[in-house]
């Protein structure tokens, strides 16, 4: 299995901290957020490679940072170099396919968000049945819920529709960017693309991909801290305890 980590973001709303730096190498507590990422997944034994995409500006500090690492882990820069010009995140994950030849499975992340508890409790749970898969989350905030994927399930988990930012969503279930493909359908992303599904969102793709075949949502076990401007990093900064279940 490989593990594709979205960096290639600008995180405009971090600077001027992340003026010159990726969001993903900032430390929280005594790792970086992609240290925290990468070294729980590791734990599961199922990734052969970590793929980090980021764009050109940022690829020099993964670079430098996978030389510190133990795993395999590849570099792939998508050549944009401003916030006007990126890819957004569906075209990133197809650029890596095509770029590496990827055809496997593949569990696909945000690298800027730090969990309290195991992505490799979600590896199981995809494992066992055995489709792509997502997590999900209860959000009471209406607020919130427009500002995320949104998405609706049976009793047996299966994603029976889910919506990007919608203006009216139809549940309070949440779906974080942690998202699990099945090698069949990692082989779609580009027909996703050429169907029309979002690309700047990663959840695009899934929104997609639940319209074609089946899609189960593990509830998230845990807490997942967003670092999305300077107030909240300082949060996760102070409060972070790391991994405990």
């Amino acid at each position: 299995m490989k593990c594709l980590i979205l960096a290639a973001g600008y995180a405009t709303r971090l600077y001027p901290l992340t003026e010159n730096f990726p969001k993903p190498l900032l430390e929280v507590g005594d790792k970086t957020i992609l240290d925290w990422l990468v070294d729980d997944i590791d734990t599961s034994g199922d990734v052969d490679e970590y793929v980090v995409i980021s764009n050109h500006k940022y690829a020099p500090h993964f670079e430098k940072w996978a030389n510190t690492k133990t795993q395999n882990i590849t570099v792939v820069d998508d050549g944009t170099s401003t916030n006007e010009t990126r890819l957004g995140a569906v075209k990133d994950i197809q650029y890596a396919i095509e770029k590496l030849k990827i055809d496997d499975d593949m569990l696909v992340i945000a690298g800027d968000n730090v969990l309290d508890f195991s992505l490799t409790r979600f590896v199981e749970y995809a494992k066992a049945k055995n489709t792509s898969c997502i997590m999900k989350y209860f959000e009471p905030e209406f607020g919130k819920l427009l500002k995320c994927g949104v998405v609706t399930v049976d009793d047996n988990d299966k994603v029976l529709n889910m919506t990007e930012k919608s203006p009216t969503p139809a549940t309070n279930w949440c779906c974080p960017p942690f998202y699990y493909y099945t090698k069949a359908d990692a082989r779609l992303v580009q027909k996703g693309i050429d169907s029309g599904c979002g690309t700047d969102a990663p959840g695009s793709y899934i929104a997609w991909l639940c319209t074609q075949t089946e899609v189960h949502a593990m509830e998230m076990p845990g807490s997942r801290y967003d670092i999305g401007n300077l107030e909240s990093y300082e949060k996760v900064k102070a409060e972070y305890k790391g991994i405990n279940n």
